[in-house]
């Protein structure tokens, strides 16, 4: 990967640009195709179709997306507007909290929504369950950690995990 940070680096690009005829480029996260004597494009949304831009998009998780998504207006656009990157995002989370995501969806909420709703929840019931907390002893042991409401059905499902240990 190519770190694009100063002129000479640009110029050597451009150097060997001319002597390759066609050459893919990966730069900070921009990729194009180009031929010899372009200029680097601003990024790989504007040169691919929205479709495959969605793609790419799909392989970041959701902290990453959601800083993606603060990087341009078009970035923001494609990734607020793509059902199917929040689906994706929400379907990963389900796997801890499908109930919690299951009766969102049946009530009518975007898969966003969803997201946004469960995704810490998702975060603290996954750390439960691996035992993360299994050795606290006192409140004062999680303070500074994430914490979230949790109905009765998830408190049995991390006290049967604690039991199981």
């Amino acid at each position: 990967m190519f770190d694009c940070q100063t002129k000479h680096e640009a110029a050597m690009m451009k150097h060997d640009l001319m002597r390759t005829p066609s050459v893919f480029f990966l730069c900070k996260g921009q990729s194009s195709l180009m031929s010899s004597g372009d200029t680097l494009p601003q990024n790989f949304a504007e040169t691919l179709p929205t479709e495959m831009s969605v793609k790419i998009f799909e392989e970041l998780d959701t902290v990453s997306l959601c800083s993606a998504s603060q990087t341009c207006r078009l970035w923001r656009d494609i990734i607020q507007d793509s059902e199917q990157l929040w689906r994706t995002q929400c379907l990963l989370i389900r796997a801890v909290c499908q109930r919690e995501v299951d009766g969102d969806r049946r009530d009518g909420l975007s898969w966003k929504v969803t997201l946004v709703k469960n995704y810490t929840r998702s975060c603290v019931k996954k750390d439960w369950l691996k035992g993360r907390y299994s050795h606290v002893t006192s409140a004062e042991q999680l303070i500074g950690r994430r914490m979230t409401a949790l109905d009765a059905e998830t408190w049995g499902d991390i006290l049967q995990a604690e039991l199981d240990r």
